[in-house]
């Protein structure tokens, strides 16, 4: 049976922020004509995305510490949310920033992964470039706001951007691989986790975008969850018969690394990264570290955050070469 949660009240929002606030409803994927399937998936993205508005209306009323008041495995999508608040009001006052870089100092300060999509989904909610007047941002990281901004930007207009496979043209060459990195966890909620559905929608893409959809598709596996073993087993068959069995293994790495920095390792994440990643969690997390610090206290561009991407392939590849 699906489990049924219940979120701390929060105040109301004045002002503009009254207009801003979101409604709980838009939790419910099934209105947006998604693909649903009862059990464990619906509950799974269905608490992330209620907990990612709750966030978002936190910082609309004011009560951001609130966010501490949800279960620990949930806080992540909560601050996912507070950033995208906070990016909204910070584009709309032009605050330069200012209130993201309080969360990011603050609260959010263990959930700098979540913080930094959510600033790109905001990014994707008032139809701005990524990053466009954004300040004081991890010179790496930030480069997670254009999958953020993947994600939403796909989750509202998953028409054009999955059943037609679209790339929106205001994104720069350097932006699409990461655009594709949110798309590809979108897919994963778009198809409830069904391997089967999953791996068929990423085959009607064109051939260079499907290494990023994969990678996507392994960070949402580990950090929302929403599948059972043998489904992520599947999985595994799938992202190694299209060739692309080190970036869904990549994209697990990366969740697991934002999981283990916020402060809980959910069941669902303990249980995926044996299987997607063929490694125990702390030392798939480590593929990625490592590779962030071989990058250097310079790194900053596209080409950067890629590098990062492909050594934590490489670590995989040479964990599991026989």
């Amino acid at each position: 049976m699906d489990q049924v949660r219940t979120e701390p009240t929060l105040s109301t929002a004045t002002g503009l922020r009254r207009f801003l606030a979101k409604d709980p409803l838009e939790s419910d994927l099934s209105r947006r004509r998604f693909r649903v399937r009862d059990g464990l998936s619906r509950t799974a993205f269905t608490n992330a995305e209620s907990s990612y508005v709750f966030g978002f209306n936190a910082v609309m009323c004011r009560e951001v510490e609130k966010i501490e008041e949800i279960p620990p495995d949930q806080r992540p999508f909560g601050y996912e949310g507070a950033a995208a608040a906070c990016t909204v009001l910070d584009l709309l006052t032009l605050t330069r920033g200012r209130r993201l870089h309080e969360l990011l100092t603050g609260p959010a300060q263990h959930h700098r992964h979540a913080a930094y999509l959510g600033a790109g989904r905001a990014y994707a909610l008032l139809r701005l470039r990524p990053m466009r007047g954004a300040r004081r941002a991890h010179p790496v990281l930030r480069w997670l706001a254009v999958d953020g901004f993947g994600f939403q930007w796909s989750l509202t207009r998953a028409d054009r951007m999955v059943g037609e496979r679209m790339m929106p043209d205001l994104l720069t060459r350097a932006h699409c691989a990461v655009f594709d990195q949110g798309l590809g966890r979108l897919l994963w909620y778009h198809d409830c986790a069904a391997p089967d559905d999953v791996a068929a929608r990423i085959g009607g893409y064109p051939p260079g975008r499907r290494a990023d959809l994969w990678s996507g598709v392994g960070f949402a596996a580990t950090y929302t969850g929403g599948a059972e073993s043998d489904e992520l087993w599947w999985l595994t068959e799938h992202a190694g018969a299209d060739g692309f069995r080190a970036h869904l293994a990549q994209g697990c790495a990366f969740a697991v690394a934002a999981r283990l920095r916020s402060g809980t390792l959910p069941d669902h994440t303990a249980q995926a990264v044996p299987i997607l990643a063929g490694a125990g969690p702390e030392e798939a997390a480590s593929w990625t570290d490592e590779a962030l610090i071989a990058l250097g206290h310079e790194a900053h561009t596209h080409e950067d955050f890629q590098h990062w991407q492909s050594q934590t392939r490489r670590s995989w590849t040479h964990r599991h070469r026989y």
